[in-house]
């Protein structure tokens, strides 16, 4: 009897702890499961103070709610858990984890360790100050720098220490499965050099190119990242040989090295991780390599995009990379993450009025597990509403989302000053999207001001049947067998009538600008209705758009102020 009751105290106490979150495949993408259900992270990221005070963290989390989040991701600080060398504090972690879970949030916490933003600034005073005990990488020149090496073994052990003693707290403590995901160090990555050249680091660097590495890249030679298939490429493709020998001798070979040692040592923190919590999504995050900086000017060696393959061989523990954007070509950077080996996160991305609408689309055209932009707590508060109706509008769509994530059927939009248009064609219909500001109607579209970055998402749910949601979008549909008109359609009002007259044409001829051959089918609008939809993903119409609200069938739109959920049903005629 003691062992029967000993066992289910056993097995109650796997499924209390280890069961609140998971990954799981579905098609070509990777879905977060929390709680057992699907999950997408409508998150915020805090300041980076805001978690070492129980007022900042109620003041981080009201806002929260008031933004319309899911999920608050907390910087943990190593200097605050441990402020004497093995004495432990984690008053910080329990207030964080109390709170969000009494407002019903959750939580990813960011463990700023020996890194964050490449310097060592968030250790401990005793490991800042035994410099010889906890040694720091050098330039070339021999400077010292206020980054750890990442080669020192006392290093690692003080940081995996600190680590493992946060995560069997969460463990004992974290009951309600509050935390979701960990985030292993912020933004590693060198800074002055392209490398660490401590005589730890020289000592590595004139070693053979381990034969794990060497394996992975012939395993993935099909997949390696463009960047590094080139370099190894032109060093010969050779299978053996030190870094110089394998991909030459340059700065982009020092990075290649560190991001190599970098990733072994985010290994060794994330195989604890994950012996603590064998099902929770483990990730570590990026500073991008942009504005035409090289390895040194922008934090080397990071897990960057050309540089995965380097942190898939060195952290297969690791569960995916993630960018941090705070610069312009938003799309772009987004799709060098998202890829088939790389599910797509975002934890940080500058706070703007388009947060909302990047959500949807990154959710929608690259299946990604949430987006979360960083300081939300600074938002100004005249966007706090704007962003609630879209996240809630999201929030509310996770289930109808998750039946179709990788099946192919859904897409994305993001329109701002560098794209306003964008034409897709699925099963035999072309959908156009554009920005709402390409209708003249709306004065702002004309009179000079700023057209706010809009986007949204379309699910195909059934043939000829579709699911629109977002803010700032026109849409219209044709078979994509029409011919793309040689010249542009009359401009049309509001009313749908000519904007104005031509008195040398006659009103009863019309003369297309291509004669069809045969039949030309085309699409209509059979009903357009706004939704609300229910936690079990069924819909509640609120109301049927019709006449001027869809330019008396022409298009689907949703205006830049406000964010909708349209249930659109199409309908063929020739």
């Amino acid at each position: 009897m003691l062992r029967i009751t000993t066992l289910a105290i056993f097995l109650i106490s796997l499924l209390t702890v280890f069961a609140s979150s998971r990954l799981e495949k579905q098609g070509t993408a990777t879905r977060l499961i929390v709680d057992g259900a699907p999950y997408i992270i409508i998150g915020g990221e805090t300041g980076n103070s805001m978690g070492s005070s129980a007022v900042d963290v109620k003041e981080c989390l009201d806002k929260a709610k008031a933004q319309g989040y899911n999920t608050v991701l907390f910087p943990v600080s190593w200097e605050l858990i441990e402020p004497q060398k093995g004495s432990f504090d984690f008053t910080t972690v329990d207030d964080i984890v109390s709170q969000a879970s009494a407002d019903g949030l959750k939580v990813v916490f960011l463990w700023f360790g020996a890194w964050k933003n490449s310097m060592s600034c968030y250790t401990p005073k005793w490991f800042k100050r035994d410099t010889k005990s906890y040694p720091r990488a050098r330039t070339a020149a021999g400077k010292p720098l206020e980054i750890a090496t990442a080669f020192s073994k006392t290093v690692f052990d003080a940081d995996a220490t600190a680590f493992t003693a946060l995560l069997r707290h969460i463990q004992a403590t974290d009951k309600s499965g509050t935390v979701i995901m960990i985030q292993i160090e912020n933004e590693i990555g060198m800074l002055e050099d392209a490398r660490d050249h401590s005589s730890l680091a020289q000592g590595a660097f004139t070693k053979e190119v381990p034969t794990e590495l060497i394996s992975h890249l012939k395993k993935n030679k099909k997949s390696l990242h463009p960047v590094l298939l080139s370099k190894w490429r032109d060093a010969g493709m050779k299978t053996s040989g030190n870094w110089t020998e394998m991909f030459g001798d340059d700065i982009y070979t020092d990075e290649i090295f560190m991001a190599y040692h970098y990733a072994k040592y985010v290994e060794g923190l994330a195989q604890i991780a994950r012996s603590i919590f064998p099902d929770m999504p483990l990730y570590v995050n990026a500073a991008m390599n942009s504005r035409g900086r090289k390895p040194g000017e922008y934090p080397s060696a990071g897990p960057l995009a050309h540089l995965k393959d380097i942190w898939h061989a060195g952290a297969p523990t690791v569960c995916f990379l993630s960018p941090d954007l705070y610069d312009s070509g938003f799309t772009s950077w987004v799709a060098a993450y998202a890829l088939p080996d790389n599910p797509l996160f975002i934890p940080e991305i500058k706070t703007s009025p388009a947060n909302s609408a990047q959500a949807y689309y990154v959710v929608g055209e690259h299946n990604a597990i949430g987006l979360s932009p960083f300081a939300f707590n600074l938002r100004p508060q005249n966007d706090y509403a704007y962003q609630k109706n879209g996240n809630e509008k999201l929030q509310s769509l996770i289930p109808v989302i998750a039946k179709h994530l990788g099946k192919g059927t859904m897409n994305g939009f993001y329109f701002d000053a560098d794209s306003i248009t964008r034409t897709i064609e699925r099963n035999d219909t072309r959908i156009k999207a554009s920005h709402y500001f390409t209708l003249p109607w709306d004065p702002r579209a004309t009179d000079g001001s700023p057209w706010l970055p809009t986007g949204g998402l379309i699910i195909e749910i059934a043939p000829m049947e579709y699911i629109i949601a977002g803010s700032g979008m026109v849409l219209t549909f044709e078979p994509a067998s029409t011919p793309v008109a040689a010249t542009p359609s009359p401009a049309l009002g509001e009313d749908g009538f000519a904007t104005a007259g031509n008195s040398s044409a006659s009103v009863n001829r019309y003369t297309p600008s291509i004669k069809p051959t045969g039949s030309m089918p085309r699409l209509g609008l059979a009903s357009v209705n706004e939704i609300e939809v229910a936690p079990d993903g069924s819909f509640t119409r609120l109301r049927t758009f019709n006449g001027d609200e869809t330019h008396q069938g022409r298009h689907v739109r949703i205006g830049v102020d406000d964010f909708k959920i349209l249930h659109v049903k199409l309908y063929k005629y020739e």
